[in-house]
C-alpha cells in the first residue's frame, strides 16, 4: 500500500513541476515544452565579435 501510494505522489509531484515550467515558459522566462529551442545559427553574433575583437576604443 505504501508503494501505491509512493508512485502516486510521485506523479502528482512530476504534475505540478510540468505545470509551474509551462507557466513559467508562458511567462517568458524559460523555454520547455511548447516552443522548442532555438536555432544558435540565426542567433546575432554581432555583440560576441565585438566583445573579442582585439581594437582598442579612444
Amino acid at each position: 500500500m505504501a508503494l501505491v501510494i509512493a508512485i502516486i505522489f510521485a506523479g502528482a509531484v512530476l504534475f505540478g513541476a510540468d505545470r509551474l515550467l509551462l507557466w513559467m515558459e508562458s511567462r517568458g522566462h524559460i523555454n520547455w515544452r511548447r516552443k522548442g529551442r532555438r536555432k544558435l545559427s540565426e542567433e546575432p553574433t554581432v555583440r560576441l565579435e565585438s566583445m573579442l575583437s582585439h581594437t582598442s576604443r579612444r
